[in-house]
């Protein structure tokens, strides 16, 4: 008998991570589908900024270089989910702008209203800054940026 453990040749980790980002996928399909988040449901979801393929506006990406997490509730518009990423406007500090989030991007999903929570083992593939990043201000009030950190489990 063999004390050993056989190394997979088989990528369950990556299977499994993308068949929970597709929760996420087919959750904002049913809301887009639906017209709305239906009762009391809204969502975080955290993402890392410099995965390749995500768009954001600049200064959004300059305060958030790593990872940022936004709010799905009453105000956002123009939700587009396709196979592999979607788009989303929503309004940060009143100025409203346009994400392009691939789901390979997301990191977390959380809906506070039913106490459901998905953390995803984070891609290690990042963008190349064009540029030296500063480090991001202080969050100030009425953003809709939240952290994860109090639904993460310790």
């Amino acid at each position: 008998m063999n004390d050993t453990t056989v190394d997979s040749l088989i990528p369950y980790d990556e299977i499994v991570q993308t068949a929970l980002r597709s929760v996420v996928q087919r959750v904002l399909e049913r809301i887009d589908a639906e017209g709305g988040l239906p009762g009391a449901h809204h969502f975080y979801i955290a993402f890392r900024t410099r995965y390749p393929g995500v768009e954001m506006p600049k200064h959004l990406l300059e305060r958030y270089p790593e990872e940022m997490t936004i709010v799905i509730q009453h105000r956002y518009w123009d939700l587009t989910i396709t196979d592999e990423r979607f788009t989303i406007g929503l309004s940060f500090n009143q100025v409203p702008a346009k994400l392009l989030i691939p789901f390979a991007a997301v990191t977390g999903f959380v809906d506070p209203a039913v106490n459901f929570a998905l953390q995803f083992q984070p891609n290690n593939e990042v963008a190349e800054p064009t540029e030296a990043q500063p480090p991001p201000p202080p969050i100030e009030d009425g953003s809709n940026v939240v952290t994860l950190d109090r639904f993460r489990k310790k």
